[in-house]
């Protein structure tokens, strides 16, 4: 059996690996140098390899990602029925709501203002602020990553509502489930907006002109998912016309965002270039490498994996 790594590794990571993949040969490649003719007799595949490389992979039964995201993967055509799909998910959790977190204290407190102030000389008080504190947080996404978050408001003394699109058990850290047939309603009561939603025809222009007017006057918007759930338009208008307190996006539609486009300079939006998801954590990188450690474990042994994505619906199962 032959097993080709396409994660960033350090050793002890490669001991891991290597320690649940006995009997089997394992070749470790960063996903960037990958080529076709390293696909062709490959089994399983640990790490995202580029999807124009798929085809090339014939005997491959197994694909790990290294993104909780697998929306590029669940596209038709690039992988074989037959193939298992699963994602890094319980990997982001730390990382993304701490950077949520960051975010959205940054517009609260008026840091970015103040930034701007420090750099031209000026000492100029921004006047008043608001607080997390008794604030009405929104999270579209009740995963790994909307409950990491939920927890960290939580503690600093939000009503946290969360939204998934289906009825299940309330999380640790969320006070009240809602669905997506709630969203118009749960919007209006929202002072904090947080989208962790995958990219599926589903959430595809989910935030437009008339959702963004649904939400409270003076409220803050968050995007951390997929920047195609919003349409970046509408988004542009609602900021221009002072709707919005902020609106913190560390994903963009398009993306890259050209250097010319106009949300980088529209009042109050707030970018990041789709890096709270990297592994610039390293826990986040060790626990990718654990998750993908345990699954490899599991196909060496025939039994089922983690994380299983159901490629319709592009979420885990």
């Amino acid at each position: 059996m032959k097993i080709l790594i396409a994660l960033r590794a350090n050793e002890h990571h490669k001991e891991q690996l290597q320690r649940n993949a006995t009997g089997a040969e394992l070749l470790f490649i960063p996903a960037d140098q990958v080529r076709e003719e390293d696909l062709a007799d490959v089994d399983a595949i640990i790490g995202n390899v580029p999807t124009e490389l798929l085809p090339a992979a014939k005997k491959l039964r197994w694909l790990q990602l290294n993104t909780a995201g697998a929306d590029t993967y669940c596209k038709e055509g690039v992988l074989k029925d037959d193939v298992l799909l699963t994602n890094a998910t319980g990997a982001y959790g730390l990382a993304l709501s701490e950077h949520l977190l960051a975010q959205l204290l940054a517009m609260m407190k008026k840091l970015y203002p103040y930034y701007d102030n420090q750099k031209k000389g000026i000492w100029h008080d921004e006047g008043s602020v608001t607080s997390i504190e008794d604030a009405t947080v929104l999270i579209l996404g009740a995963g790994d990553i909307g409950r990491a978050f939920a927890r960290r408001v939580k503690a600093l003394g939000a009503y946290v509502i969360g939204v998934r699109r289906r009825e299940g058990a309330k999380p640790f850290g969320i006070d009240e489930m809602g669905t997506m047939e709630e969203l118009d309603s749960l919007l209006a009561r929202a002072d904090v907006v947080v989208s962790v939603l995958p990219g599926t025809t589903a959430t595809r222009g989910i935030f437009d002109k008339k959702r963004f007017t649904a939400m409270k006057k003076g409220s803050y918007f968050l995007n951390i998912g997929r920047g195609n759930a919003v349409v970046t338009e509408d988004l542009i208008e609602v900021m221009k016309e002072g709707r919005l307190a902020g609106a913190a996006l560390d994903v963009t539609d398009p993306e890259p965002l050209p250097a010319d486009h106009s949300l980088w300079h529209t009042p109050n939006i707030y970018i990041t270039p789709h890096i709270s998801g990297d592994d610039h954590l390293s826990a986040t990188q060790d626990k990718i490498v654990q998750i993908a450690a345990r699954n490899l474990a599991a196909f060496m042994q025939g039994v089922p994996l983690e994380n299983l994505v159901n490629r319709t619906t592009g979420y885990k199962d």
